[in-house]
């Protein structure tokens, strides 16, 4: 089954340098939550789009990722990590000749349901969107940026965490970093993202407000589900990723 023509792309280059593991140890996406790679999660979550138009984008031991999850999947290397705006760019070649929604997602978001994708799916289309973000709430602090929006309730931006003032970080609804995108303006817009930053990297989260300058819209499809968002960047997070997936029956699912 697909969804009508969307592509999806899975960034999973990532080393994992907070797990743990050392040198030689498993690519992120392939530390285990409940006995399963974290990315066996989010790839069964995008069931309704084909493996053959699933990009998963891999980097650190790739070829460990790739004996793991196979050959019905589309995999584009990311040779050096410059942000996650330059791998969504490695995808590019994989993708040429779509123009349609790219559903754009983490390999170590192992709590996003597929409910959740669909929806951000449904509020792309139906609002006629060039770019939809996904926004949730955390009970713990988490370092995403706010989503700001206008008096009207409308997308107004995003404001990175380092860069929030005192009201800003005050924002409960905090940047997913999942988006989906049409393909025929996201890369463009990538190409003109700087990387004129500390790190030297391009970030995606730059694309929305390239976009929306441009005349594109620009709209948010919000979580409500509290910690769906969580990403996996530590052992701690890890632990709590996983205690989530068992007391929501998600691990269950694979049985």
């Amino acid at each position: 089954m697909n969804a009508n023509g969307v592509k999806a792309i899975v960034l999973a280059a990532g080393q994992g340098t907070r797990m743990a593991a050392g040198a030689g140890g498993p690519p992120k996406v392939l530390h285990t939550a409940c006995g399963r790679p974290m990315i066996s999660y989010v790839l069964r979550a995008l069931d309704f789009i084909a493996p053959a138009d699933t990009v998963l984008v891999v980097g650190y031991r790739q070829e460990a990722v790739r004996a793991a999850l196979g050959p019905a999947y589309v995999y584009a290397e990311q040779p050096r990590r410059l942000g996650t705006g330059h791998a969504v760019l490695c995808a590019e070649p994989a993708l040429a000749g779509c123009a349609g929604p790219v559903l754009i997602c983490y390999g170590d978001m192992p709590l996003i349901r597929r409910e959740t994708f669909l929806g951000l799916l449904d509020t792309h289309r139906r609002e006629g969107n060039a770019c939809t973000l996904l926004s949730g709430v955390s009970r713990q602090p988490l370092p995403y940026g706010r989503v700001v929006r206008g008096a009207d309730g409308a997308f107004a931006g995003i404001v990175e965490d380092a860069d929030c003032t005192p009201a800003q970080r005050e924002i409960s609804e905090l940047n997913a970093g999942v988006y989906v995108m049409e393909a025929a303006l996201l890369f463009p817009a990538l190409r003109r993202v700087g990387g004129a930053n500390a790190q030297g990297e391009y970030y995606l989260t730059d694309v929305p407000a390239l976009l929306q300058a441009d005349g594109a819209r620009v709209g948010v499809r919000r979580s409500e589900r509290e910690g769906e968002i969580l990403g996996v960047n530590t052992t701690a997070q890890l632990a709590d990723v996983e205690a989530r997936l068992r007391e929501s029956g998600a691990a269950a699912d694979f049985l």
